[in-house]
């Protein structure tokens, strides 16, 4: 069975590099997007947000929302200024076919894999 497995993954990040060698450790080398250079887009972020069973505020880093002025927003408003300010972005989410989770704590993509 062949499993199209995406990570939105930031190398800089120990979480993201974590749960990324978790992923290929159960033997599946998933499309890394590194979303600080190919954000997603407001619809694909919107997809990810309902997999994940989240509202864009749950994956806020809300010190780089507040550097990037954009901590305030809220609903549309905020998943375009994610789009646009990616760094904001929780990292690593790990999108399988319709389910996606969180890596924080890594362990927790498992349940999808």
């Amino acid at each position: 069975m062949n499993m199209m497995v995406r990570i939105y993954h930031n190398p800089r990040c120990s979480k993201s590099r974590q749960t990324l060698a978790l992923i290929e450790e159960q033997g599946i080398t998933p499309d890394v997007i590194q979303y600080l250079d190919t954000p997603p887009t407001p619809q694909e972020l919107k997809e990810i947000l309902g997999m994940l069973g989240m509202a864009p505020e749950d994956i806020l880093r809300k010190k780089e929302a507040k550097e990037e002025g954009i901590a305030d927003l809220r609903g549309d408003a905020l998943i375009e200024a994610l789009c646009a300010h990616p760094r904001a972005i929780e990292r690593p989410i790990v999108v399988n076919g319709h389910k996606a989770a969180l890596g924080r704590p890594p362990e927790s993509v498992l349940e999808i894999l």
